[in-house]
């Protein structure tokens, strides 16, 4: 580990097996963003009530170049499941950060138009048809709307693409309100 880890408990004994798993959890951050300077972590017992579990507040101050992540989280009655809680939460926090920095921006899949040009109604799954003359498998469960029954051969929808086991698929599906070309204009 590249930089200073500091521990704190409070209101909970001091365990040599806690602490391990900390730092091995601190050190994995690094994989995430391998420039932190510094990371801080607290662990306490904020209220004690009678009644309920002791919920154990977890709060990590990473120390990066020009800023500092902070993630603070009151979770579970086991203090490893708040630490793995937390860590993850940690984790893409760096990822982010690290993104932004670099000047990533994450993209997302386009809308696409096209229109039914099979439907198979006793199986629950149709075909669209593309621009550019290609055909998309779709399932009646990869619908917005659940409105399988409701489609027709012929009725303009929007989705997204993406790869399946057999190639291109059409998932997110919605029927689109229809749009003019410039030849029905």
């Amino acid at each position: 580990m590249k930089f200073q880890l500091q521990i704190t408990a409070r209101d909970i004994p001091h365990s040599e097996a806690l602490e391990s798993h900390i730092r091995q959890k601190a050190e994995k951050l690094e994989a995430f963003y391998p420039h932190i300077m510094g990371c801080r972590v607290v662990i306490e017992v904020p209220h004690k009530h009678k009644h309920q579990g002791r919920k154990f507040n977890i709060r990590l101050d990473i120390s990066v170049p020009g800023n500092k992540l902070v993630v603070n989280r009151e979770a579970d009655e086991d203090v490893y499941v708040s630490l793995r809680d937390t860590f993850d939460a940690a984790k893409r926090q760096l990822e982010d950060y690290g993104r932004r920095q670099r000047g990533d921006i994450k993209a997302h899949a386009p809308v696409l138009h096209g229109r039914v040009v099979r439907l198979v109604l006793e199986e629950g799954y149709g075909f669209i048809g593309t621009a550019d003359g290609h055909e998309l498998y779709f399932h009646r469960d990869n619908l917005v709307n659940n409105n399988f029954d409701k489609l027709e051969v012929g009725s303009d929808v929007q989705f997204l693409e993406t790869i399946g086991g057999d190639g291109l698929q059409a998932k997110r599906i919605s029927t689109a309100k229809h749009h003019a070309t410039e030849g029905e204009l």
